[in-house]
């Protein structure tokens, strides 16, 4: 299979190129593709064919749940059951930008996508590429890492293709990753601890717990 590199402006992406990729996503096609931290795999949450297919390309566990990268607060609503108000204090103060929040998934979620853990992780990217491909489809996209699992992240299209190779058809190439460091992740689902520091990445732990402590 010929890898097909779609290069697009990281700043001011093309419309018709943004639209070809969200056409793509919606066709059922596994794209490779730049987000706010490293590139990610894109693909249709609600095609399991899809969702398969990103499992298959990383080498991935199905007991690993698939984070979604979203463009509104809106769209967070339709994919989670009622949202905690800490929610809505984090989304309005880091979002868009690299921090993923797990919440209690809605049943209209496959349960492919949470892996069969009724979770799901939201995130809307800062990044104009991304950001743009989730409206263009209308729905929200996957945003697992393009990488094999155990390998490690990549931040360009070249090094997507070189690692992933045949595996995947087509990569969106916006230039080079703008940060090394993964998202952030924090956890809404106990409702006792309220709020759980999963991951730290690119918002330090210590932003997150002082921005509580403030509330």
């Amino acid at each position: 299979m010929r890898v097909e590199i779609v290069k697009i402006n990281c700043d001011n992406p093309e419309a018709s190129l943004i639209r070809y990729a969200a056409d793509q996503i919606r066709a059922g096609e596994v794209l490779g593709m730049p987000t706010d931290t490293f590139y990610g795999l894109a693909a249709d949450p609600f095609n399991l064919r899809a969702v398969d297919r990103v499992y298959d390309i990383k080498s991935r566990s199905r007991h690993k749940p698939l984070s979604l990268l979203i463009a509104d607060v809106d769209q967070a609503e339709q994919l989670a059951q009622p949202l905690p108000e800490e929610f809505y204090t984090l989304a309005r103060r880091f979002w868009p930008g690299p921090l993923t929040v797990i919440v209690k998934a809605s049943s209209r979620l496959p349960l492919k996508v949470t892996a069969n853990t009724g979770n799901v992780a939201l995130r809307i990217p800062k990044a104009p590429i991304p950001l743009a491909v989730v409206q263009a489809a209308q729905i929200p996209i996957t945003a697992t890492s393009a990488n094999l699992s155990g390998e490690s992240e990549c931040t360009t299209a070249v090094a997507v293709r070189d690692q992933l190779q045949n595996r995947i058809a087509i990569i969106i190439d916006g230039g080079p990753s703008p940060r090394e460091v993964a998202s952030t992740i924090v956890d809404l689902t106990d409702e006792e601890a309220r709020w759980r520091i999963m991951r730290e990445g690119a918002i330090p732990a210590q932003e997150i717990s002082e921005f509580f402590a403030q509330g």
